[in-house]
């Protein structure tokens, strides 16, 4: 049987000894990567893949970058747009890649830009800054901060999750005419900082983490009479034994829907959840100790048999087999040397075939 073949792109800080995205072959079975090049990118601490597996768009210092992806999963640069704010952390493509959604995490602003026929990026649409004070008049972090923006599962709605303001705003995208209404507010608890989004497979679930509370709310998601409707129906902590010295960073869905993973930085740990298909609740599997610092991104390979964390701080990228019937996981193979990864995303190459 012929084995499927992957890429992963890992975005990196260039502020000290790297260069940019770095290109990974990637053997899902075996659970190994092997770095293959390095493209010359400024700060890309975010990045994605287009629905149509054609391009990859990355934040960089002085907007977004476009690349075509070509069938062995290298990158060509396309060109090149600025936001209209300061450098953006997270970055959204609709299904039909008309639009290009960046979060501005620095500004408190979203940004939305034209995407070409060609999938180049074209001029900016519209933007929308945060406006207002969060936890504390004189807290840095409470002033607006958009850490994540997502698309939902329907494309109808952008969700823009702003730490500093502990809410997240949700706003119906008008696509004919380029432009983002504010629709609905989702309020988080008080000091919790709400750090990224993410839908459920099936998209009748969205789920909320929490960076200073380190938990997830868990949402049931349906668009009604009156548009996005959103209702928590459960909240869950990404630790065992709570611990003022850690922070959840990051989560992942693994590509099959079932588990969920919560990387936590301080104490340096990876928490597992399995997803009840019918509810769309959460339970835990597991808190697995890490080795690194501060992993602040990871990815979990097809088939759910490994995982990779992206540790910011210890400039490595660790490998894990994962057990989930025992609950724990053993580190595979020695970490991958590489200066401040910051985010990953995996492409399974046939894909990128069939798009050509």
């Amino acid at each position: 049987m012929k084995q499927e073949k992957y890429v992963a792109y890992v975005g990196t800080y260039t502020y000290e000894h790297s260069i940019g995205i770095h290109i990974y072959d990637v053997d899902i079975e075996k659970g190994r990567m092997e770095k293959r090049r390095v493209i010359d990118i400024s700060n890309p601490s975010d990045l994605l893949v287009s629905h149509n597996r054609k391009y990859l768009y990355s934040i960089t210092d002085d907007g977004v970058k476009a690349f075509q992806i070509l069938p062995d999963g290298d990158l060509s640069p396309m060109n090149e747009k600025w936001i209209g704010g300061m450098r953006g952390c997270y970055l959204d493509v609709d299904d039909e890649n008309r639009f290009v959604f960046v979060g501005g995490y620095h500004d408190g602003r979203v940004s939305m830009l034209r995407l070409c026929e060609d999938g180049s990026i074209g001029e900016i649409a519209d933007g929308v800054f945060h406006k207002g004070v969060g936890r504390s008049a004189a807290d840095r972090s409470s002033r607006p901060h958009v850490n994540c923006v997502k698309v939902t599962p329907d494309q109808k709605y952008l969700c823009a999750v702003d730490g500093g303001l502990d809410h997240v705003k949700v706003y119906k995208i008008d696509y004919e005419n380029g432009k983002l209404k504010l629709a609905d507010i989702i309020h988080s608890d008080l000091e919790s900082a709400p750090k990224m989004i993410r839908f459920s497979k099936d998209g009748r679930n969205a789920y909320v983490l929490n960076e200073l509370e380190n938990t997830v709310d868990v949402y049931t998601y349906q668009v009604g009479r009156h548009g996005a409707e959103f209702e928590r129906i459960q909240k869950v902590s990404t630790q065992k034994k709570k611990s003022e010295h850690c922070s959840a960073q990051n989560m992942e869905f693994s590509s099959d829907g079932k588990y969920l993973y919560c990387a936590n930085a301080g104490t340096t740990e990876m928490a597992v959840f399995e997803r009840e298909e019918e509810s769309g609740k959460l339970e835990m599997v597991s808190v697995i100790p890490i080795s690194g610092d501060f992993p602040k991104a990871l990815a979990v390979f097809p088939g759910n048999k490994y995982f990779i964390s992206l540790n910011h701080e210890s400039n490595e990228i660790c490998t894990f087999r994962m057990d989930y019937e025992k609950k724990y996981a053993l580190m595979d193979g020695k970490p991958l040397k590489i200066d401040k990864p910051n985010c990953v995303y995996l492409l399974k190459l046939e894909e990128v075939a069939k798009s050509n």
